[in-house]
């Protein structure tokens, strides 16, 4: 069940963050789930060097916001390997 919920999260978070990268015309529900989900390891990872307690496994409003600014981070990696400038 928890990884059901993951994807469920995981793609609304892909798709605000692509929201608010302007990517979202371009990404579909797939991507929208990756990116998500990888962006919350990566807001997890940026969560613990500073010091915000979000983790994977506890469902918290700093998680959530820990995953999409991952999400972002991961949306303007993507747009600097792609365009070679982040919008």
């Amino acid at each position: 069940m928890g990884w059901i919920i993951a994807i469920i999260v995981g793609g609304i978070i892909g798709w605000l963050a692509s929201l608010v990268m302007n990517r979202d015309a371009s990404m579909g529900i797939f991507w929208n789930i990756i990116v998500g989900v990888v962006g919350s390891f990566i807001g997890s990872f940026l969560g613990s060097l500073i010091g915000v307690g979000a983790t994977l496994t506890t469902f918290s409003v700093p998680g959530l916001l820990m995953s999409l600014l991952g999400a972002i981070v991961l949306l303007g990696i993507a747009n600097m390997v792609q365009r070679g400038r982040v919008r």
